[in-house]
């Protein structure tokens, strides 16, 4: 971020600590040159321990004591409530002049970057010549507005990311079992295991947010996890795990049903191919 604000011409004067941040650092540094109050989400990492920072909301009524906009980055903002990230609708809410956050991450839709929030600032925005070279192209807003109309119609859960994310255990296990079962069947040269697990969101989102999941773990006989990782890398369709422990495994959270076979046929494989 600081390396996009000085490319903009702007000056970046950062206030408060690095973990505590209050009302009055953000008075104090302010001056007659001061164009904007700017405050950037840890989307994709977590500070932890002895900590401070100011709510959006107080940093708007700063924003407004003092003539200044104010200017949110959530990162992989959301539309929806997970895991305590801020979701966009919030921040809109809480008087941000500008929000932007990510098209895909927790959103669920296409790579963009979206920019929203009163219409005076928006619109300023939209007159910047760099907006023509760095518009999105036609599919991209295609499937963003496919994204948003699941949203706006309350069908995020068929959007893969968040169905995803709100999978239960219940249903995980069940899946972890049909996807054991099948690969049982396909290849009983195998050892095979099921195994309590916890997810990792990861895409730079929910640093912290571990969701409990089931996996089916995996090791070939004469193959080291390593080794049975990179076969079935090489496998069409590729199947790509995580080792953990020294032992290959398959969390079942980012698998869906219509993915056991492929599954199956790529370990099958591995035990079958040439070594």
């Amino acid at each position: 971020m600081p390396d996009v604000v000085r490319a903009s011409g702007a000056r970046l004067h950062e206030v408060g600590a690095t973990n505590k941040t209050l009302p009055h650092d953000y008075r104090a540094a302010i001056g007659p040159d001061t164009a904007l109050l700017l405050k950037v989400h840890r989307s994709n990492f977590a500070l932890v321990g002895f900590t401070a920072e100011v709510a959006l909301a107080d940093l708007v009524a700063i924003g407004r004591e003092r003539g200044v906009p104010v200017m949110i980055d959530l990162g992989s903002g959301s539309l929806v409530e997970l895991a305590g990230e801020p979701t966009a609708p919030a921040a809109v809410k809480d008087g941000a002049d500008v929000v932007t956050f990510s098209g895909d991450k927790l959103l669920g839709g296409p790579q963009a970057g979206l920019l929203v929030g009163r219409a005076e600032p928006i619109a300023r925005i939209r007159k910047h010549p760099l907006v023509r070279a760095l518009r999105c192209d036609k599919m991209t807003l295609a499937a963003l507005e496919a994204t948003l109309e699941l949203h706006r119609d309350g069908r995020s859960d068929e959007i893969p990311t968040l169905s995803m994310l709100h999978a239960g255990s219940d249903s995980l296990r069940a899946r972890a079992e049909r996807l054991l079962g099948a690969v049982r069947a396909a290849a009983p040269q195998l050892a095979l295991e099921l195994r309590a697990v916890r997810s990792a969101v990861g895409g730079g989102a929910l640093p912290l947010h571990e969701p409990d999941s089931w996996a089916v773990a995996a090791s070939a006989p004469g193959l080291t996890a390593d080794q049975l990782d990179a076969r079935l890398r090489a496998a069409r369709p590729p199947v790509i795990g995580r080792i953990a422990e020294g032992v290959l495994l398959f969390d079942v959270r980012t698998v869906y049903d219509d993915d056991i076979g492929s599954i199956a046929r790529a370990l099958a494989g591995t035990v079958t191919s040439p070594r």
